[in-house]
């Protein structure tokens, strides 16, 4: 069966055949597409599994401030030196002579045993053959070099230093085509004129679910504010559903009535030695109880898609990140009108330099606006895993009453301290479910599932 393509996706495969791997910034060129609609293209082709997507990053170092002082007059220690091979000087002349530079290369003369300051005088004692840094001061110069190149050993003895040293992070996405993608044929549209008067027969097109709809408009908005999907298998060890989101082994979430368990499977690797032992005493220091391996390795039916993002950030540690994961998650409830044993949930963070509450409140009321949602409101609440924590509700006006939709807040740091995680992370989630009943009008959930044709066929494509 052949594949539809939009016009976005036609323009990347097409660029990307005559040149096989390109950076977004090249495809804008290359196929005169905004950001945004290349970054929309190639996710939309990540998802057919037609796009590869490599990241990598290239440190460049160059010379701050003091760095180009001591490149052009030498390092601290080394005129403090000069200034005393002839003759012993006092401490003050010193100072006077070097200036700023002088406490941290008296220190420095000090620590390595080069000058005897048990008298008025500063003397010399031993002039060593080589200074630490100075290789890396003249490789480097006026210019920007990669960090790979230079000496680390060398680096390192300056790199702490105060304005030393600059690292200039360049961060490199390459996109290419899958071998499948490679062997499509993209054919130009069809063009004329039509009749638009002309009688054409009734006929009942085929036509994406509704809640399908709601899916991929959600997926799309997150992506044009920044974020990228990541996906998880919906199936998880209970170490990472539970275990490493502070959840305690003996509490009622993980009990038979409310977790889909895999009946006689447990997971043979659960996470590293290090990730085992760092949850495991955080279980034992906070909860006070025999955190039992075991229990973590149960296999089960996620009951949300939050093991999936943290596990990413506990194996890729990013310094800033906008991520998501849209998926289905189980839990055993009894179902009703607002209750299913099975859902969709959409859940993402944020990691980012003084990135705040405030901003996680930001990304919410502009999803909500995206989507038409306008009147919106936070409430104080209680998550396990977040603190501190807020309930989002918005108005429905059909009901005339406010209603809860997504759960937020800063994860603990209990969750992501055992995993080497430092930076503030902002989380937020929820049912997708619930945003497509508002928006298709629906007061039972189970209308999405009972496949009733005339609905179907009649519900309007945008809300």
């Amino acid at each position: 069966m052949s594949q539809v393509f939009h016009e976005i996706e036609k323009k990347i495969i097409t660029s990307l055949k005559d040149n096989q791997k390109q950076t977004p910034e090249n495809l804008e060129k290359s196929t005169n597409l905004s950001p945004d609609q290349i970054r929309r293209g190639i996710e939309w082709l990540k998802l057919k599994g037609l796009a590869i997507v490599n990241e990598s990053q290239t440190i460049n170092i160059s010379l701050g401030k003091n760095g180009l002082e001591s490149f052009h007059k030498g390092l601290p220690e080394r005129r403090l030196l000069d200034l005393l091979k002839n003759e012993s000087k006092k401490l003050q002349d010193l100072q006077n002579d070097l200036g700023s530079v002088f406490g941290p290369a008296i220190g420095l003369a000090r620590k390595n045993n080069w000058v005897d300051t048990s008298e008025d005088k500063i003397v010399l004692k031993n002039y060593p053959s080589e200074f630490l840094g100075e290789k890396t001061l003249k490789q480097i110069g006026e210019n920007k070099i990669p960090k790979n190149e230079i000496n680390l050993n060398d680096l390192s003895s300056i790199l702490k230093r105060p304005d030393f040293i600059i690292e200039d992070v360049i961060k490199i996405k390459e996109i290419s085509l899958t071998e499948n993608a490679k062997l499509i044929e993209m054919t130009p549209g069809s063009s004329g004129a039509i009749d638009v008067e002309s009688k054409v027969p009734d006929v009942i097109v085929a036509r994406i679910h509704p809640l399908k709809d709601t899916i991929d408009e959600i997926r799309e908005i997150f992506v044009t504010l920044g974020f990228t999907e990541i996906i998880g298998s919906m199936t998880q060890p209970s170490f990472w559903n539970f275990d490493a989101l502070f959840t305690p082994q003996d509490h009622p979430a993980r009990e038979l009535q409310d977790t889909f368990y895999l009946d006689g499977l447990s997971a043979k690797k659960i996470g590293t030695l290090e990730q085992i032992r760092k949850i495991s005493e955080s279980h034992k220091k906070s909860w006070r109880y025999y955190w039992d391996i075991n229990e973590a390795r149960k296999m089960v039916l996620r009951t949300h898609t939050t093991c999936v993002t943290i596990k990413h950030l506990a194996e890729n540690k990013p310094d800033e990140a906008r991520v998501f994961s849209l998926g289905r998650v189980f839990r055993n409830e009894k179902v009703s009108y607002k209750h299913l044993v099975e859902f969709n949930q959409i859940e993402g963070v944020v990691i980012g330099k003084n990135s705040t509450l405030r901003d996680l409140m930001g990304i919410q009321k502009e999803f909500y606006r995206r989507i038409g949602i306008t009147k919106i409101k936070f409430w104080p609440t209680f998550f396990p895993y977040t603190e501190p924590s807020f309930q989002t509700m918005v108005y429905n006006d059909r009901l005339g009453k406010w209603v809860e939709l997504f759960g937020m807040g800063i994860f603990r740091p209990e969750v992501t301290k055992p995993l080497g995680i430092t930076k503030p992370v902002l989380a937020w989630g929820g049912g997708i479910e619930r945003i497509a009943m508002i928006k298709y009008e629906l007061d039972d959930v189970r209308e999405f599932y009972n496949n009733n044709l005339s609905w179907l066929r009649g519900v309007k494509k945008c809300q």
